[in-house]
């Protein structure tokens, strides 16, 4: 009825809310969900299995195949088939040669080829002119035999001639050398008569005047003992008692010459003008606020 439409909604949305809470009533009262997932053992899978050729080492109870009912084909017998329906299309027989096909004998042979043996690789040898030596070369005398040491008439020149050696030439050389001085000498050898003496003549450096007295060595006066203060030397610091004075003395005259202060009326003194001044500024989010 259009007239209690209306009413007829108010009436179904009281009717969900009652059955609303009879359903949360009764899935709160009514206890636990599963009792027996809460006794006796859980999930036993029944023991482990081992991978072998039995049906119990797989999960599936039976084999299943990847494709069910597909049919095993053989590649062999599909080419076959295709080579029995390409021979089919063959007009006649196969082309079969006259005569087999030549191997090679060998290396560099020609037999088996189509064209034969090429005229220019030919191991032939080509036609040359005879060989004619040529002359000698221009020598007066045929080489000597011989290495050069031991070996008789080899040198350019003429053989040295055989000189003997005296064993004792050396020494019968001196002899006739000395006989030969002795010759030549005359009278016995020099010799003075004045044995006291030392020397040919009177010695230049003596004297037989008596000698002069013997001087006295001078004696020199001794200093006295250097001055060794009573006291030991005093050390710098910074009250002055390594000075002779006890203090500098004071000097009246200034260390730097003061400059003479300029009058108002000469001139007047610079003095810069002040920086920039500070002054109230408003927050931005004060400014934000207004705005």
């Amino acid at each position: 009825n259009p007239m209690d439409g209306g009413c007829s909604v108010i009436f179904h949305v009281l009717l969900l809310m009652v059955s609303s809470k009879l359903s949360y009533s009764f899935f709160i009262f009514k206890g636990p969900f599963n009792e027996a997932a809460s006794k006796n053992r859980q999930i036993l899978p029944g023991g482990s299995k081992e991978m072998s050729s039995l049906q119990a080492g797989y999960f599936d109870p039976h084999f299943a195949r990847i494709f069910e009912g597909e049919s095993y084909v053989s590649p062999n017998q599909v080419r076959r088939r295709y080579m029995m329906e390409e021979a089919k299309k063959n007009l006649s027989k196969a082309f079969l040669p006259s005569s087999g096909e030549k191997k090679p004998c060998g290396l560099g042979s020609y037999y088996g080829t189509i064209g034969g043996p090429v005229p220019f690789f030919s191991a032939q040898s080509k036609p040359k002119e005879k060989y004619e030596p040529p002359g000698k070369n221009l020598y007066t005398n045929p080489g000597k035999k011989g290495t050069g040491y031991g070996y008789a008439n080899i040198t350019i020149g003429k053989q040295f001639p055989h000189s003997s050696d005296l064993y004792d030439a050396a020494k019968l050389n001196n002899k006739k050398e000395n006989e030969e001085h002795h010759r030549l000498l005359k009278g016995t050898a020099f010799k003075l008569n004045l044995y006291p003496r030392e020397y040919f003549d009177t010695n230049p450096y003596m004297s037989e005047k008596p000698l002069p007295p013997i001087k006295k060595a001078e004696k020199k006066e001794k200093v006295g003992n250097p001055f060794k203060p009573s006291s030991p030397g005093k050390k710098a610091g910074g009250m002055k008692a390594g000075t002779f004075d006890p203090y500098p003395s004071h000097s009246a005259d200034p260390y730097v010459v003061k400059l003479k202060s300029p009058s108002s009326k000469s001139a007047k003194v610079f003095h810069p003008p002040g920086g920039p001044k500070s002054r109230p500024i408003e927050s931005i989010m004060a400014l934000n606020v207004k705005r």
